[in-house]
Formats: C-alpha cells, sequence, structure tokens
C-alpha cells in the first residue's frame, strides 16, 4: 500500500513565503549542505568528509555557504535545512519555541536518520522570557526483566538485538514539552500539525544529504547483519547517492499514528504494540509492558556561576554536570588575558576537561541507584581545587576511555522570547542498526553505554537509566536566556561546548565566528585510536609545537572536521534582537523570521 501525505500547514500558516521557495529549492536538489562524499571505501571516506569544507553548493536563489542568522521576531537553528525550515514555519504561523522545537525534531528523525529518530532519546533546556527554565530529560529506562548470560567479562554489544536494551524517549519528550506548552504558554498549534512537514518527507521522499551517504557507506561492511536495516535504507539494494530522493513509508505510517493519535502512542497504542512485536521477534528483552513505563521527567536544571552570568544543564545521568564542572573550572581563569586560539588558550581548556571527565567517570550515573554528589562537584571548594592543580607549562596524562555517541542540536526562540534547546539521539551513528518489524522505526544503542561490572555506578540493572553524554544548555544573564547551545559528539560534546561558550562569553564574537574557530578532541576518532589530543590544523604550527612542548600528545586534524562536533548557537539581545547559526562542518543552517 502506498502511502501519500497531505500536508495540513500549522495553524495561521500563510500562502507562498520566500521561505516556501527555498523548501521547494532544497527538495529538489542535492545540495542541501555539507561536503560532497563519493561512494569510495569507507576509510578513505572518512578522511574525505573530515577534511572537506561543510558549504552549500547551490545554484540560483538558493543560499550558499553558512550564514549568521539575525531577527528580532524569532529563530530556529538544526543540522538540517529542512528540519529548520519546519520549526520556522510553525513560528510563522504563530506557534511558539516548543511548537517548533517539535516539528523540527520530528523533521530530523525522517532527514537525519542516522543520528536521530522515533526510536532514540531526547532532552530539553526550556524557559521562558523571564528566565523561568525547567529542563525534560526523556532516557529510556532498561527492562524489568534483563537478558540472561550477560556477565562482567562479556560487554554489552553495541549493534543488533542485544544493543536494544532501553526504551526510547524521544516521543515522551515531546509529548511532555506540548503538553506544557498548552498549559503554561498558551500553545495554540494543533498536535498533528507539527508532524505535517516530517510525514510528508517520509512518505513522498526527500533528498538524501551527504552525511547520510557518508554514515552509511562508512558502515557498509557492518549493515549486512542489521534486522530489517536494509530493507528500508538500501532500497534496489545499495546505498542511496547523496542527492538520490529516499522515501520511509512504514515511518510515514508510525509518523502518523502518533500525530493522530498523541504521544502515548509510541507506547501504549496500537503503535507500542506492533514495536512491542517488533522487539520481541529479534530477540530484544524489552516488553510492552516496558514500553508503557517510559516517561520524561521535569527536574530542576544544575546551575554554575560564569562571568557575569549563569550557565544551566540537565541532572545525570546526563552528563550536564561535566560540560558545568569545565565552565566552572575555567571560570576561575582570565581568559581574555590570554588570546584566543593560542597554546595558552588550548592548554587551559584540554586540563579543564580532564579533571571534570575524571569526576564524571568517576561518579555519574541514574540517581535513582546511587549518589551523585552535583552539589559537591559543582561547589567553590572543587573547583577552587580544580582549577589550582593545573599547571601551565605541563600537560596532565591522559590514560581514560573515549565514549563515542552521534546526535541533533536544535534551538529554538519565539516572538515573545521563549526558547528551548535540545538535543535528540539514537547513540550511535544508526544506533542499533535495528528496524522494527513494520514500524520503520530504527532504535537505538544507549543501553551499550551500561557496564557490566557490578561496581560500576552505571552497572546495568533492571530499570536503570544508563550514563548519557547530551546535554544541551542555557546561560543567563541578569536571569534571562541570553545563551542557546548544543552539540552532537559524545565526550566531545563538553570539550567543543568550552571552546563554543568562552569564545561566545569571553571572547564577544558572534555565533557564526565562535563556531568556524578551530577546536579540540582529546580521546580516539575513527581513524586515529589513540586517546591523544586531537586539534584542527588551522590552529596553526606554533601551537601544535607549543602544546606538544607541555607534553601534550596532539595529533592534526583537517580544518573544519566533521570530528569536531555540529554544534549551534543561538544569542538573544537585551533588546530582542538574536543572532544564531549551526556549525558550518554540518548540513544544518540557523533561520531568523
Amino acid at each position: 500500500m502506498t502511502f501519500t501525505q497531505k500536508v495540513t500547514a500549522p495553524t495561521g500558516a500563510t500562502g507562498d513565503t520566500a521561505g516556501t521557495t527555498r523548501r521547494n529549492f532544497l527538495m529538489g536538489t542535492a545540495a542541501l549542505a555539507g561536503s560532497a562524499v563519493m561512494p569510495i571505501a569507507a576509510a578513505e571516506a572518512a578522511e574525505a568528509v573530515a577534511a572537506a569544507p561543510a558549504t552549500m553548493r547551490a545554484e540560483g536563489n538558493a543560499p550558499a555557504g553558512p550564514r549568521l542568522a539575525q531577527s528580532t521576531h524569532g529563530m530556529v537553528t538544526s543540522p538540517h535545512e529542512l528540519a529548520s525550515e519546519a520549526g520556522l514555519e510553525v513560528l510563522r504561523a504563530g506557534g511558539n519555541a516548543i511548537e517548533a522545537a517539535i516539528a523540527i525534531g520530528a523533521v530530523l528523525s525522517v532527514t537525519y536518520p542516522h543520528f536521530t529518530g522515533l526510536g532514540g532519546d531526547a532532552f530539553m533546556v526550556i524557559s521562558d522570557s523571564d528566565g523561568n527554565v525547567r529542563t525534560l530529560s526523556g532516557i529510556g529506562q532498561a527492562p524489568a526483566a534483563l537478558p540472561v548470560g550477560l556477565s562482567s567479562g562479556t560487554p554489552i554489544p553495541v549493534r543488533g538485538p542485544g544493543a536494544t536494551l532501553t526504551t526510547a524517549a524521544t516521543v515522551a519528550v515531546w509529548d511532555k514539552a506540548f503538553a506544557l506548552s498548552r498549559d503554561q504558554w498558551g500553545g495554540r498549534q494543533a498536535w498533528s500539525s507539527l508532524f505535517a512537514r516530517a510525514t510528508e518527507y517520509a512518505a513522498n521522499g526527500f533528498p538524501v544529504t551527504p552525511s547520510q551517504h557518508f554514515w552509511q557507506t562508512f558502515r557498509a561492511n557492518d549493515i549486512a547483519g542489521w534486522e530489517g536495516f536494509s530493507s528500508v535504507f538500501m532500497p534496489n539494494g545499495r546505498v542511496p547517492q547523496a542527492g538520490e530522493r529516499f522515501h520511509q513509508p512504514a515511518l510515514a505510517r508510525s509518523l502518523d499514528r502518533i500525530a493522530t493519535h498523541g504521544g502515548r502512542e509510541f507506547y501504549e497504542g496500537d503503535l507500542a504494540g506492533r514495536i512491542a512485536a517488533g522487539l520481541k521477534r529479534i530477540g530484544s528483552p524489552l516488553r510492552a509492558g516496558d514500553l508503557a513505563k517510559a516517561r520524561a521527567r521535569e527536574e530542576v536544571p544544575l546551575r554554575v556561576a560564569y562571568r557575569d552570568g549563569e550557565l544551566l544543564g540537565l541532572r545525570p545521568p546526563t552528563q550536564g554536570v561535566t560540560t558545568l564542572e569545565i565552565m566552572g573550572i575555567l571560570n576561575r581563569f582570565d581568559l581574555k588575558s590570554m588570546p584566543e586560539g593560542s597554546a595558552d588558550y588550548y592548554h587551559v581548556l584540554v586540563e579543564a576537561v580532564k579533571l571534570a571527565f575524571i569526576d564524571r567517570n568517576r561518579y555519574v550515573a541514574d540517581p535513582d541507584f546511587g549518589d551523585v554528589p552535583v552539589d559537591r562537584l559543582l561547589s567553590s571548594t572543587t573547583l577552587d581545587a580544580h582549577a589550582r592543580s593545573i599547571r601551565m607549562d605541563h600537560a596532565m596524562p591522559w590514560p581514560h576511555v573515549y565514549r563515542t555517541g552521534d546526535t541533533v542540536y536544535i534551538g529554538a526562540v519565539d516572538s515573545q522570547g521563549n526558547c528551548v534547546s535540545m538535543l535528540q539521539t539514537v547513540y550511535f551513528d544508526w544506533g542499533s542498526g535495528v528496524v522494527l518489524g513494520d514500524t520503520g522505526v530504527l532504535w537505538h544503542n544507549r543501553g551499550a553505554a551500561f557496564s557490566v561490572d557490578p561496581k560500576s555506578p552505571n552497572a546495568l540493572q533492571p530499570g536503570k537509566r544508563p550514563f548519557h553524554t547530551l546535554n544541551p544548555g542555557m546561560y543567563l544573564k541578569q536571569g534571562r536566556p541570553h545563551l542557546l547551545y548544543g552539540t552532537q559528539g559524545a565526550d566531545g560534546q563538553p570539550q567543543t561546548l568550552a571552546a563554543v561558550l568562552t569564545r561566545l562569553i569571553d571572547y564577544e564574537m558572534d555565533p557564526l565566528t565562535a563556531l568556524r574557530r578551530p577546536r579540540f578532541l582529546l580521546g580516539k576518532t575513527f581513524s586515529d585510536s589513540r586517546d591523544s589530543l586531537k586539534l584542527e590544523q588551522d590552529a596553526g604550527d606554533e601551537v601544535f609545537a607549543a602544546l606538544a612542548a607541555r607534553g601534550h600528545e596532539i595529533s592534526p586534524l583537517p580544518p573544519q572536521s566533521q570530528l569536531a562536533g555540529h554544534p549551534g548557537a543561538i544569542r538573544l539581545g537585551s533588546h530582542g534582537q538574536m543572532t544564531g547559526a549551526h556549525d558550518p562542518r554540518s548540513d544544518g543552517r540557523a533561520l531568523g523570521l
């Protein structure tokens, strides 16, 4: 049966606009954004995509190259322009930031399937214009009945049925956020309208991005063994080319069920039953009862002072506390006395990251199952001691394990100054690799983040939530939202955010300039298995030499490397002006209303 989606525009949407023209162009071209990646061997593709600049290659009146978005009426940012357009369409129709973020997240679940989807987790930091902030944490929990045979000597699989160890909470976050929008912000958009574009793109197709093509080509030797994957993502038995129109009719039907019956359809409705049947058939320990227990949690954010403002993040088991701890350490240094991009600058950031990561690996896990001393980690005593321990002439050794993962960042601000900072994920690129039955839903592998060591704070237990690398954030000045920010990149997230935030706050760069500057990554990459300090080459030879002289084991990354993360940022000025950008290394774009 062919599913053709008739699009219903968001409530209040008007006719043809410049935005519609741009969306139509994007739907008809291969030049969505990002570097061109050819179907070459995976190792060569990895280096090619890391080295290539992420720029628009479009003709005519289409947008070309990364731009700094500016507006006084509303703004969105995401790693895919069709998703950003969907959010802007909601704002244009009078919708609020929460409604726009849901629409963006739904589209990304279709057009960026390698990094996010219905079968993953999600997080939001939400604020009104007065700085009343709350967070939503959507982390799927482990099943009530754990799989038989796991032991401390057998690691949890990272792909396949054995990796489908936790429920998925992205839809639960959308559902809870929508209720907040209605109850607290007077949201008027229909729930179903927020899924119109996502369902359209799934049913009628969209051009494959270079990013999707790269990551599928990169995993070409693995995907043959992934349950249900090839039937969805390899039409005609091959990897779709960048720019080729790609359809997901089964996913369109699942989205239509959610749009028609509400968010709990994914957990307790007919769709939930088909998901549970698909999980059982492949041998996952998850059952219908586990899905029904999945919920998003509303929590008070963590906070740390930084310069003349306050940084906010999510509570454990996310590493929000880790980003805040890094920034709290850096707050003890006079960064403005260090030239931005100098060896001193990179050195102090890297050393702060090391100290916070050691604390993270020791403590951060599900607080329902053990004490996570967030107050102590963010206390002046701890932050002062960490800052004093940093030697500017010598690097600490770094033998610690790197965690992988991929994610998408979403930011939205409406005309009233209400805002959302959000991340969605399937953990590894392509998650578990398992597509469930006839649902079109790719399930994540976040359960692989658990430890099988019973002494670990992150040990696998029934109903427990795994450690999560995701941590979108917000920066308040004079008690009001001033910056929205977040990035993909697993262990790279706090590192990327340290660079982006210091450039935005200490060096007062605009978002696009801050996102363009060279960045570092401490740990392994696909092409370098050493736990060394990776730094983009355009940092300069003198910086490389000075860091090496201090004892950093340093390796070069190509300029604008895909391995340096894909952050997005929006700045809100005191008089209503907004500026924003998405990373030039990504396929994305910030758009102003």
